[in-house]
């Protein structure tokens, strides 16, 4: 890797996200493609016209930086796009992954002058953060808010750890930890996040959270919050009694073999 010049993959996960990934790859200006090699959007299965709507304003924007469509073979999931988007990052040589979720909820700027600090060069994980104080939440109901600072404040006294958010919409990873694909049985839903980030902490991985802005406008929630809010607490308790044995379970409701997909557009316009 030169580190003066990584090679940065974005991975966008989308489902359902017709009328938002149109905002979401607008947020490529000029300055964000000057940092990114390629940007790959995930489509996992959607039902609607999130994928056209993807392609269709990728034509126009991306000028600096190539970009890739991608249609996952089956539904995996959450868990299972990010598994398919670290698999690609790695077989392809690049150095960092950056996850920006389609939902135009989190925003790609926001991770720029941690790049252009050097932020990058010694963390394994940089991870974007709703509850720090310079923080920026738009249209996030307190009851919410309050709920995540307790689930941040049960996860810090796990693991020791100060723990800022549990898995929000901007991350960035150093590929060259990853490449081990032990993340492969952590579960594919929406609580794939939350593993990773035990996971990393059990490794003695080198976490740094970083302050984000946040919006909730016409988002549609994938996520039924009391469920998945008793999910997440019974695997926090298994976890604090059997540490890493945790960690080497099956957590998947249906394991697949690969997480596979296809290109089924791509830009590149680069010079």
């Amino acid at each position: 890797m030169t580190e003066s010049i990584p090679r940065i993959l974005v991975f966008i996960p989308a489902y359902r996200c017709e009328a938002q990934i149109p905002r979401v790859i607008d947020q490529f200006d000029e300055n964000v493609q000057q940092w990114v090699d390629t940007v790959i959007v995930i489509d996992n299965r959607s039902p609607d016209n999130t994928l056209s709507a993807t392609i269709e304003r990728s034509k126009s924007r991306f000028t600096q930086c190539r970009f890739i469509a991608w249609l996952n073979d089956k539904n995996y999931g959450l868990g299972g796009s990010h598994k398919a988007a670290f698999r690609y990052a790695i077989e392809q040589g690049f150095d960092y992954l950056i996850v920006l979720h389609g939902d135009d909820q989190a925003d790609i700027r926001d991770v720029i002058p941690e790049l252009e600090r050097g932020a990058h060069l010694d963390v394994d994980c940089l991870l974007g953060a709703r509850f720090m104080s310079s923080s920026r939440l738009k249209g996030y109901s307190r009851i919410r808010t309050l709920g995540n600072h307790v689930y941040n404040k049960l996860f810090s006294l796990s693991v020791f750890r100060n723990i800022h958010d549990l898995g929000s919409g901007l991350n960035l990873y150093r590929l060259d930890t990853f490449r081990e694909f032990y993340y492969k049985s952590f579960p594919d839903d929406l609580t794939f996040n939350y593993v990773m980030l035990l996971a990393s902490y059990h490794a003695g991985q080198r976490v740094r959270f970083f302050p984000i802005s946040w919006r909730e406008e016409d988002q549609l929630s994938n996520v039924k919050l009391f469920r998945q809010a008793f999910k997440v607490l019974g695997m926090l308790g298994v976890f604090f009694f059997k540490r890493g044995t945790f960690l080497t379970y099956e957590m998947r409701t249906q394991p697949f073999e690969s997480y596979s997909g296809k290109i089924v557009h791509s830009i590149d316009r680069r010079k």
